[in-house]
């Protein structure tokens, strides 16, 4: 008897995620997948939201975690405290004006402290495989060093070795553009729609900050206009 494996989705509400959780319902079944969404103190709750609706209409069980306090001396821009305006421009911008260091978005090993959470929390749920949307366009140029392949399989091997091998760490998406993922989202039919990836908390997403920009590129490569910004 093959006994059917239980995944746990990383799932901010963006369109990374979106679409692996998309993928994941269609791979293991709605009834074998989890969506963790996590607060980290960033400075508004559109993507938790954003979270709680696509979790909902792919019919996954959601977990939720707040830790934001592990953040609270970050001066991190994305951080609510934090009195650092969110830049606008590209990332390569940005990476110019710092030297080529992280981004002022770069939350302080986030996804390492994500991942570890998530690791324990799907052991406890019975899953076999924790499921992170970590791609190209991130850690390219070492924007989000916690993004990168180097950073995916080491914390890859960590979880297998610490999980005595009961728990591995998949990101199908570390080499994949933004645009890719869009394309693959079109084909499962993603409601990008209930999706949110904008860095401000505003009624409509701002179109200037990096996420906006590089999110309007990856539809734009696909020819089709972002269904966020029908409303």
């Amino acid at each position: 008897m093959t006994i059917q494996e239980k995944a746990l989705v990383l799932c901010s509400g963006g369109v990374d995620s979106t679409t692996l959780l998309a993928g994941a319902v269609a791979r293991f079944g709605a009834e074998n997948v989890y969506a963790l969404s996590i607060s980290y103190g960033q400075r508004h709750i559109r993507e938790i939201e954003a979270a709680r609706v696509v979790a909902a209409h792919y019919g996954v069980e959601q977990r939720f975690l707040d830790l934001g306090a592990i953040f609270a001396d970050s001066a991190c821009s994305l951080l609510a405290h934090s009195d650092e305006a969110v830049p606008t421009g590209a990332y390569g911008e940005q990476q110019e004006a710092a030297e080529g260091g992280v981004v002022s978005t770069y939350v302080p090993f986030r996804n390492g402290l994500f991942l570890s959470s998530a690791a324990s929390m799907a052991l406890s749920l019975g899953c076999s495989v924790v499921l992170y949307g970590a791609h190209h366009d991130d850690w390219a140029g070492a924007a989000y060093p916690d993004c990168s392949p180097a950073f995916v399989e080491a914390m890859a091997a960590a979880i297998a070795e610490g999980t005595g091998g009961e728990l591995r760490l998949e990101a199908p998406f570390v080499t994949w553009s933004k645009a890719d993922i869009v394309a693959e989202g079109l084909t499962l039919g993603v409601p990008y729609e209930l999706t949110w990836s904008c860095y401000e908390g505003g009624a409509a997403p701002c179109g200037a900050c990096a996420t906006c920009i590089d999110r309007a590129a990856a539809f734009a490569a696909n020819h089709i206009e972002d269904p966020a910004l029908k409303g």
